[in-house]
């Protein structure tokens, strides 16, 4: 069976691994957290980033930092992971989804300002699969109503648009270091990119369970208290050692993954061409990550038909999210602005294809010869 997945591991992991263990700190914001940080903050390029155990946590940073409560309004779209619309719902926000754009699966920019009411406070952009949400357009939006922008750039390390790396333009945003994704930290992790200088020391506080305690060991105060509510949001030295090791190694894992993609792509084309499949599409402006390749076809029916063909020949594709508007729990704490065109239409028609640092070329041949065969 060809896996869907296969965590990324570059060799050095392991060596970093131990010397975190022989080290004297392993509870975080040792050596490995803090050359984390600093390679973030030096390649992105980002005024202050701070590691956490997963984005989830990162998210759930980023809503406290807006002081979200009890009746504000959070836009994003309702085709993501659920954490995107949790870390808003667990301040007390209710969520306004609007719809998707169906050539990138992101958010619709242009049926953002019709869902804007006097009780929004961000709007939270979802880069689908690295590829960038029109952040021009959000981003004016956010300073005509005077709203903050949360991009969930979980999928969207190493990507960029019109050259601005994805997460470094809003005032806050997050990066998954889960399994799945291009980088991880060991199974889960995550990172808080804060783009607006006034969030960042009481980021710090919040990160440390509400206490000053980074001041103190800046020397900037004598003692440190409670300043703040919070939570434990500071990662494992070990997750940082292992994340570490793959960061120096960056550029090699997305030019691996981006090969791939280009293979699926060209090789695809055919059936593409021949109307039997979609292909993604990047807009002239974004420069994507290859995070995953997806394909479309017809409708539910047909992918469902797929996805057991592809299994049955020992290759283990899957579909995406189920849009969160749909969901049992979603529909008490949220509602959809306008129609929903293309969120469940497209959401329907969607596999992911296996991709990962690994991945072997005969593998990639068996997939694409497996998916002609269906045809």
């Amino acid at each position: 069976m060809i896996p869907f997945n296969k965590p990324p591991y570059t060799g050095k992991e392991t060596e970093y691994l131990l010397d975190a263990v022989r080290g004297k700190k392993l509870s975080g914001d040792g050596k490995y957290s803090k050359l984390c940080q600093e390679w973030f903050e030096k390649y992105l390029p980002c005024p202050k980033t701070l590691l956490t155990p997963s984005c989830t946590h990162a998210l759930e940073l980023a809503a406290i930092l807006l002081d979200i409560e009890t009746g504000d309004e959070v836009i994003m779209p309702s085709y993501t992971f659920v954490s995107t619309a949790n870390a808003f719902v667990l301040r007390g926000a209710k969520i306004i989804f609007v719809d998707i754009r169906s050539d990138t699966m992101n958010i619709d920019e242009t049926k953002i300002e019709a869902a804007i009411t006097d009780k929004t406070k961000a709007i939270v952009p979802v880069h689908y699969a690295g590829v960038a949400c029109e952040m021009d357009t959000i981003m004016a939006l956010a300073t005509k109503y005077n709203l903050f922008v949360v991009e969930d750039a979980a999928q969207a390390m190493m990507a960029t648009y019109k050259g601005k790396a994805l997460g470094t333009i809003g005032h806050l945003a997050a990066y998954s270091f889960h399994e799945t994704k291009n980088y991880t930290s060991g199974g889960e992790g995550g990172l808080l990119l804060i783009n607006d200088p006034q969030f960042i020391e009481r980021a710090e506080i919040i990160r440390e369970k509400g206490t000053n305690r980074s001041q103190f060991f800046r020397g900037m105060v004598d003692k440190y208290t409670w300043s703040d509510i919070g939570s434990s949001y500071l990662p494992s030295e070990l997750q940082a050692a292992y994340l570490y090791a793959q960061l120096e190694q960056s550029e090699y894992i997305n030019q691996f993954r981006l090969k791939i993609w280009h293979k699926y792509f060209h090789q695809l084309k055919k059936l593409a061409d021949e109307e039997l499949l979609l292909l993604p599409i990047i807009p002239q402006e974004c420069s994507h990550n290859a995070h995953m390749f997806y394909i479309k076809v017809k409708n539910l029916q047909q992918r469902t038909l797929l996805l057991s063909y592809l299994k049955d020949h020992d290759v283990l594709a899957v579909f995406h999210y189920v849009p969160l508007h749909s969901s049992s729990f979603g529909i008490k704490v949220s509602s959809f602005h306008g129609k929903d065109v293309f969120t469940t239409r497209e959401s329907e028609k969607l596999i992911r294809l296996p991709l990962y640092l690994g991945l072997q070329d005969t593998e990639i041949d068996k997939i694409i010869k497996t998916i002609f065969s269906f045809y």
